[in-house]
């Protein structure tokens, strides 16, 4: 049986860094929640997972979600995967956890 782990969004330098899972071909884009494995999933319209065409979207949802500029935000790992570290500037993580509507 896989091992859960807690989602977790990390206090880095200057910021956070969050795990994102990127599922394309949406109906419409938006957060879909945090998964077993403790990534934070995204649904997208774009369509490849890796095209910059998806990953301008996911900075422009994660953007518009946490209210910051999108100049902010970047994709630290993964820019071609699925599955990415998303880093994001000047904001804590109790902060995006509180924007996400995931705090406790």
């Amino acid at each position: 049986m896989p091992m859960k782990r807690k989602f977790e969004i990390t206090d880095a330098r200057g910021g956070t860094a969050i795990p994102v899972r990127v599922v394309t071909k949406a109906e419409a884009s938006g957060l879909a929640g945090i998964q077993d494995d403790g990534v934070l999933k995204v649904r997208l319209v774009s369509s490849p997972a890796g095209s910059q065409e998806a990953n301008d979207e996911l900075i422009d949802l994660l953007a518009n979600t946490l209210e910051i500029p999108r100049t902010k935000i970047e994709i630290v790992a993964g820019e071609t995967a699925r599955e990415k570290i998303v880093s994001i500037e000047g904001i804590t993580a109790a902060d995006v956890e509180t924007r996400l509507g995931i705090g406790n």
